[in-house]
């Protein structure tokens, strides 16, 4: 027994002994990079006097340049700037990845095991001082305080880059209630509002813009200059897995939102207090076959058995191009058969010269969707890259189709080098690289980033999720909910339900409802059901980020189908169901006593409807089809043409013409 706890002991000892090696090695490595990075930047930009005014020198040379003089016409400026850039430099701008911080507002310099990203992305060091990068998506936010203070800190290693070129700050929508690492992020410390659907049905534009201008001033305090939003999409595919990202499926609708929404983050035109839009996705994303999203292979291809390709173009014309967006990125499929080749948007010369750029006239930075070019690995999973039509090429060869299509930066990759090889090795003329950088380069001073880079953190804590914008947030949650259903049962009561019943709840906090009613915890002993449900969807586990799409059918099924019907069976039942997509309920909304979809809410602003606090408004952004049979039936790129809809597009109840106001 003694020899047994020896050598059980020697081997504990020697685990342990392998483990703290192996954590030494692990720092030393990353210690060991991060001041090799460090060691190719130079010092900050000195201070330079003229004419009674103080300048930056950023880069270095003791003189005042054109780009440094904020005096100078921003045109002259960026010439100035890019005649004195090297292609390494220039490369690096065409690049734009995601990026992490560490909760104390630290540089991301080493991987951490409280981050799982950190382990596949590179170093922040890495980025901005090897790889020459300034274009950044932040995907995890620390604490306001804390998330200024490390923007602070990468805008300083920018600084003390040979010509000090600004970081622009870049971010996925993160005001609503999902999360989906591919596509959106909870809000957190953010004011919390609907999802876009939700503002769409609730029709109001003033609203929108008021969004728009609120999210604005709360991106500015943590140095988010450019949002990656809004979606000008059509929702005319019902089990398309990004609705709730988008207007809806009306395309007038979808324009005045894309509009409001514009207007909101970027004002009249692009300035020191804007925030620069990049709508998406360019022609229109919505119609993919059976649904199935384009970040997948299953879902490459976009569909237009209606004949309706130019119906999905409306919400850029009318909307985003009128309120001057600054970006447009398109999105990863193929629009199948409405081009001269079938290849995906971005590698898709007939879609970005011709019809954005020649067509439309836009003459801002397109950008592409994230990961066409490189597989990515993730916890032992490859993620292939999204090259949709030519799968074949190498990723040198995807880049080059992608600058001759007119595309000017590559989202969600790292790879300058191969922009060098392309010219280095006379594929393309560096005067192409130019014309991007050029574009990248006039957002950059237009949002003035050179000019008034650094953020006061202490600000930052007092403007995000300050109280006035949380309340406003919480009126768009009420403003969006849609009565569906308000019928009276055996015992002649209807919507709204007084406060004092004894309620049965499902996804509800109890410590909410019981501010309504006296929560029990049987059906027997209850007046009244409350059931909170969300859409149904299929889930799929082919690798980690599909976990976070929400496909397939649209109806309950099985077991969870007969269990909601068994309630409804057994007592007078009020249904809230969130509506990230539309979703195939007719048993539901049969038996329901009332029936409420929200688009992103708080228990307390279903309840605040259901209880008669506020009167229900909102209208269907979309239409609720009868059946499975029906969607299956639908035209992809057709909006409302589902057979016998449960519920039309725009349908929406009220409790009638009296006043009833949030409280």
């Amino acid at each position: 027994m003694k020899k047994a706890f020896k050598i059980l002991r020697y081997v504990v000892f020697s685990i342990l002994g392998l483990v703290l090696v192996a954590i030494l090695v692990f720092y030393t490595y990353y210690g060991i990079k991060s001041s090799r990075n460090m060691s190719k930047l130079g010092v900050e930009a000195p201070l330079l006097k003229q004419d009674g005014k103080t300048f930056k020198d950023f880069n270095k040379n003791g003189k005042l340049d054109v780009y440094e003089d904020v005096r100078r016409p921003i045109e002259e400026r960026v010439e100035d700037l890019l005649s004195q850039m090297t292609l390494k430099e220039k490369a690096g701008t065409m690049f734009i990845t995601m990026i992490l911080m560490k909760d104390d507002g630290s540089l991301m310099e080493r991987p951490s095991p409280s981050n799982p990203f950190s382990f596949f992305l590179p170093t922040n060091s890495d980025m901005v001082a090897n790889r020459l990068m300034n274009h950044f998506n932040v995907l995890q936010l620390a604490k306001p305080k804390q998330a200024a203070e490390w923007y602070n800190r990468l805008q300083k290693l920018a600084e003390r880059t040979r010509l000090g070129i600004p970081i622009t700050i870049a971010s996925d929508p993160r005001h609503a209630f999902s999360q989906n690492i591919g596509a959106n992020l909870l809000a957190g410390d953010f004011s919390q509002w609907c999802e876009p659907i939700g503002l769409a049905a609730t029709r109001d534009t003033a609203l929108v813009e008021q969004f728009g201008d609120i999210a604005r001033q709360e991106y500015l305090a943590v140095g988010i200059r450019l949002a990656l939003h809004p979606m000008a999409d059509l929702a005319t595919e019902p089990r398309w897995a990004r609705i709730n990202g988008t207007f809806g499926e009306d395309a007038e609708l979808s324009a005045a939102m894309v509009r409001a929404y514009i207007r909101g983050f970027q004002g009249k035109g692009l300035g020191h207090e804007s925030v620069a839009c990049m709508t998406k996705h360019f022609s229109g994303g919505g119609p993919q076959k059976d649904g199935l999203d384009a970040h997948f292979p299953y879902g490459r291809e976009q569909v237009y058995p209606g004949n309706n390709f130019n119906y999905h173009i409306i919400p850029f014309e009318k909307g985003a191009f009128k309120a001057g967006t600054a970006e447009i990125m398109p999105y990863y499929g193929i629009p199948m058969g409405q081009t001269s080749e079938d290849v995906g948007f971005a590698f898709n010369k007939d879609i970005i010269t011709g019809l954005l750029r020649n067509r439309y006239g836009f003459e801002g930075v397109i950008c592409s969707d994230w990961g066409l070019l490189t597989d990515t690995k993730i916890a032992g999973q490859v993620m292939v890259a999204r090259a949709w039509g030519v799968e074949n090429s190498s990723p040198l060869e995807r880049a080059k189709k992608i600058l001759d299509a007119g595309v000017d930066q590559f989202g969600g990759e790292a790879s300058p080098e191969l922009v060098v090889e392309l010219v280095e090795k006379g594929m393309v003329p560096e005067s192409r690289i130019d014309q991007s950088v050029r574009r990248l380069l006039l957002a950059k001073f237009k949002l003035g980033l050179f000019d008034h880079r650094y953020l006061n953190p202490g600000l930052a804590t007092k403007t995000v999720g300050k109280e006035a914008f949380r309340k406003a947030g919480a009126l768009s949650q009420r403003k969006s909910i849609v009565l569906l259903k308000n019928a009276a049962n055996g015992n002649g009561k209807t919507l709204p339900l007084k406060v004092g019943a004894k309620i049965y709840v499902e996804n509800i906090r109890p410590e909410v409802a019981k501010k309504y009613g006296t929560v029990v915890d049987s059906l027997q002993d209850a007046d009244m059901a409350i059931l909170r449900l969300k859409a149904p969807f299929q889930p799929r586990d082919g690798n980690f980020l599909e976990r976070f799409f929400h496909q397939g059918d649209l109806d309950f099924k099985g077991a969870e189908k007969q269990r909601i019907l068994s309630i409804l069976n057994r007592i007078p039942t009020v249904v809230d169901i969130y509506l990230d997509r539309p979703a195939v309920i007719p048993e539901i909304a049969e038996k329901s006593f009332g029936l409420l979809a929200n688009f992103g809410a708080a228990d307390e602003a279903v309840l605040d409807v259901i209880f008669g606090k506020f009167n229900p408004g909102g209208k269907l952004p979309f239409e609720l089809p009868s059946s499975m049979e029906a969607v299956r039936n639908q035209k992809e790129d057709l909006p409302y043409d589902s057979e016998n809809p449960l519920f039309p597009f725009g349908f929406g109840l009220s409790y009638g013409d009296s006043t009833l106001v949030l409280q």
